[in-house]
């Protein structure tokens, strides 16, 4: 069952240099070929689910497939809320069995980032859920007109970290250092000392978004200056797209079955490609000793007890969180 902590396995990471990839799924092709790429490489994987994509699937229907998935695989999985929009779906993700939650309130301002973060960590460090927060603003299209970023760019300022992290206690914080949602126009332009400055004076593990379009090489400073986490999606859209349409060009086939028939084993490649690149493959056996199993405690049931005063049950419901 290597369903794990995953603050322990992001931390695991962080500790030893190296990147765990967030991929987020859209169908069961998706996550099947997820997690035959890191049986491949045997790697540590994040299972991702962007709020954003709730329009392809039914999130309370799909959640079962992926916790049986993560509990059925020998690699250390976690499974994350990616993009969050509010208090309310972090906790319906943990309700629903994330084990880590991400809520982007980015696109506010600073203080009321802060209070909506600080007030989804409060709610899920009672669960032993760890927050990923979002500071600065990463614009563009995530997917293929999925989630929708307009504006420019607004970098991650070293003072504001400091003082976010502080105030909402998160666990990982994404940072805007240059990357955009989605397709970039043009090369992108990565700010490392900016990035070098916010991971030592936080030493917490970094997150990237817009992780599509950057060269091998910029993959590998942004690992060596602290990023830990890499969501990853636009690209495995693409290759999944170039599968069916590939299909549909041969005449091979024309029903549905056979047309998405290639979109599993065009996602498993590509993501073995980057847990290769990112330095997570042959992690899993030491994330698996290093990391606590995550055990989730669906229910706590109450019943006529005598002589259970209100502090006995609220020691009981706490210790059920």
């Amino acid at each position: 069952m290597p369903l794990v902590n995953m603050k322990d396995m992001l931390q695991h990471a962080y500790d030893h240099g190296y990147a765990v990839g967030a991929f987020d799924l859209v169908s069961l092709d998706f996550l099947e070929g997820i997690l035959a790429a890191a049986e491949r490489a045997r790697a540590p994987v994040i299972l991702s689910l962007a709020e954003s994509h709730y329009e392809y699937f039914d999130f309370e229907l799909m959640m079962p497939a992926v916790e049986a998935a993560a509990k059925r695989a020998s690699v250390p999985v976690a499974i994350h809320l990616d993009h969050g929009a509010s208090y309310e779906s972090a906790v319906r993700a943990i309700k629903f069995g994330c084990n880590g939650v991400m809520v982007d309130a980015s696109h506010t301002d600073f203080s009321e980032n802060s209070c909506i973060t600080q007030s989804v960590v409060e709610t899920a460090h009672a669960c032993g859920v760890p927050v990923e927060g979002e500071l600065g603003y990463v614009p563009g299209v995530e997917g293929e007109d999925a989630e929708r970023h307009p504006g420019e760019v607004t970098y991650t300022t070293l003072a504001e970290a400091k003082a976010y992290v502080e105030r909402t206690s998160i666990d990982f914080l994404a940072i805007s250092i240059g990357t955009v949602h989605g397709h970039m126009k043009g090369k992108p332009r990565l700010d490392y000392q900016r990035l070098k400055q916010i991971n030592e004076a936080l030493a917490i593990p970094l997150v990237i978004h817009g992780g599509s379009g950057l060269s091998d090489d910029q993959f590998r400073r942004l690992i060596t200056n602290g990023i830990t986490k890499i969501n990853y999606y636009t690209a495995l859209a693409d290759v999944a797209g170039a599968s069916i349409r590939a299909n549909a060009k041969a005449n091979r086939v024309s029903g549905y079955t056979g047309l998405v028939k290639e979109v599993k084993q065009a996602v498993s490649t590509e993501v073995e490609y980057r847990m290769r690149l990112w330095g997570s493959a042959g992690r899993a056996a030491e994330v698996l000793s290093r990391c606590r199993l995550w055990m989730p405690v669906e229910h706590l049931i109450i019943y006529n007890v005598e002589d259970v005063d209100e502090t006995r049950v609220e020691i009981m419901m706490a210790e059920g969180r």
